[in-house]
């Protein structure tokens, strides 16, 4: 019998692009444990549109 996961993939988009104006966006897929962290995950990625270290937010 298979065990049910916790696991599951989130995608991570940026906060500052938005107010850039410049085209495209900054998007990261990665994975986070449900019952660790309920709520949604946030962490500094690279944005090479910016070509900075900005703040990724969970969306959906």
């Amino acid at each position: 019998m298979a065990k049910k996961g916790n696991r599951v993939q989130v995608i991570l988009e940026c906060t500052e692009h938005k107010t850039s104006g410049k085209p495209g966006m900054s998007r990261y897929i990665t994975t986070k444990n449900r019952k660790n962290t309920p709520e949604r995950l946030e962490l500094k990625k690279y944005n090479p549109v910016l070509k900075k270290v900005t703040v990724h937010k969970e969306i959906k």
